[in-house]
């Protein structure tokens, strides 16, 4: 029998592919507060719809490519298709950060999404642990994509003022590059990752039940939180600079809130891992991201400061847990030889929702305002709390499991 605790390999695998995750997310979180700013400084970047195209569009190629990724490193290894992918993003960088028009930045966004490895990391991340430890290390990897995106916001201001948009890309398309360092120096090794004995492909074993209802739940959940949060952020920092603080200040509403934000999360994820309880945590976390965006909604545009800090931390200590609950439960309730399968459409869902938050936030913005985004997003929302409200509990996962060979 094998001991309950992670082996060092185990952990080391985590947290080095957490950082693969992490320095990538920070690159592309970095545009997130600060793109719809700086847009009208481009040409035909005073179209919002076409705004929310160069933000979203990542999502699209995203969405396209991750399953054909997923599948090439089933035959071609897992860490050579990380390498490529992380290349095409640094290139899409690179040609975002040269960008005068907005087509040319949404070029850029386009080829930074065809690196498309999400799936192919954690794919990793599930060749390198025991099946028990894996909701711990699905775990700590959706937390980094929380810890990037916060660390984003308190960060892109500050930068943005010292080496404008073009730096933050150049930024972006180093961070991709550091992270194939880490991926050849400190990820182990797997050993035959991704095929099952006789060379077959993972993902060809029991295909089809890694779509059942409760797999459908969590992806359309993850699409949901994705569209808010990409919709959201094409008029949140319009509305800050509205309230009086200039752009490149933006770090001193998001910092407090950020680290606020990062301890309210503790408490119910360690609530849902010990107790079990990850659907009501799951739930009360949908219904506050509900309850502050009809907040916001009928806020309107003229809210102060002090408000829209209170109701951003909100928003954060909301996000952050369903950030790093989701990844968990699907890898739960993904059956165990279509697992890869099952995190290759889960990170579709994703991806897809940042491109329809991006496309379908400006056009709303553009028509209706910042009132007409928040309310649009509360209500998906709310449909995403009827969904999940007949989800079924996920069992514990199995304490003790053969080591694999």
């Amino acid at each position: 029998m094998q001991s309950e605790r992670m082996t060092p390999s185990e952990i080391r695998a985590g947290a080095s592919l957490a950082g693969v995750f992490g320095l990538r997310m920070l690159g592309l979180f970095f545009i997130l507060p600060v793109f719809a700013v700086h847009a009208p400084q481009l040409a035909g970047g005073d179209n919002l719809t076409l705004v929310g195209l160069a933000l979203g569009i990542y999502g699209l190629t995203q969405g396209i490519l991750q399953i054909p990724f997923g599948i090439a490193s089933d035959r071609w290894g897992r860490k050579p298709v990380i390498y490529a992918g992380l290349v095409v993003f640094a290139a899409g960088s690179f040609l975002a950060a040269a960008a005068g028009d907005i087509w040319t930045a949404i070029a850029g966004r386009a080829l930074q999404g065809a690196g498309a490895i999400s799936s192919v990391v954690m794919a990793l991340a599930a060749d390198l642990t025991r099946e028990q430890h894996r909701t711990k290390v699905m775990a700590m990897i959706g937390s980094t994509i929380g810890f990037a995106f916060a660390l984003s916001l308190v960060a892109a201001p500050v930068l943005y003022r010292s080496i404008g948009m073009g730096g933050l890309f150049v930024i972006t398309g180093g961070l991709a590059l550091a992270a194939i360092w880490v991926v050849k120096t400190l990820v182990p090794d797997a050993s035959g990752a991704g095929r099952h004995a006789g060379g077959k492909p993972a993902t060809n074993a029991g295909s089809g039940k890694f779509m059942d209802r409760e797999l459908l739940r969590l992806n359309g959940g993850i699409f949901v939180l994705h569209f808010i949060v990409y919709a959201v952020f094409i008029v949140v920092p319009a509305m800050i600079v509205q309230a009086g603080l200039p752009l490149p200040e933006h770090w001193k509403l998001y910092l407090p809130v950020v680290l606020v934000s990062f301890l309210l999360m503790v408490p119910p994820i360690l609530f849902a891992d010990r107790r079990n309880q990850a659907k009501p945590v799951m739930l009360g976390c949908v219904a506050l991201l509900a309850a502050v965006l009809a907040a916001l909604a009928a806020a309107g545009t003229g809210t102060g400061v002090e408000v829209l800090a209170g109701l951003l931390l909100g928003f954060f200590a909301a996000f952050n847990v369903l950030e790093a609950l989701l990844p968990s439960l699907v890898s739960r309730a993904a059956p165990a030889h279509a697992r890869g399968a099952a995190l290759g459409v889960y990170n579709t869902a994703q991806t897809l929702g940042l491109f329809f938050g991006g496309v379908g936030g400006g056009w709303l913005a553009g028509h209706f305002g910042a009132g007409g985004v928040f309310g649009a997003c509360a209500a998906l929302s709310l449909a995403w709390l009827a969904l999940a409200a007949g989800m079924r509990a996920p069992g514990r996962p199995p304490a003790v499991n053969p080591a694999r060979s």
